[in-house]
């Protein structure tokens, strides 16, 4: 046989093979599918506000305020 002759008939072996390879690694690839939920998302949450307000006044105005005759 001609070398030349050889050559085409590896070369096309070659490529065969990396077809056949490329195809059959392609059909085993994972599939990863994502699909909502059917149930609403719920949420719970316990929450506990406290609020400490402190008010400064002066001596005259806290005498003002103790005075009952003003409200």
């Amino acid at each position: 046989m001609d070398i030349q002759l050889k050559l085409t008939c590896i070369t096309t072996l070659f490529a065969l093979t990396v077809m056949f390879s490329a195809v059959s690694i392609s059909g085993c690839t994972p599939t990863v599918q994502v699909s909502p939920s059917d149930k609403p998302i719920e949420v719970n949450l316990n929450v506990k506000i406290e609020h400490e307000i402190r008010i400064k006044v002066d001596k005259e105005i806290d005498d003002l305020f103790s005075d009952e005759d003003v409200f």
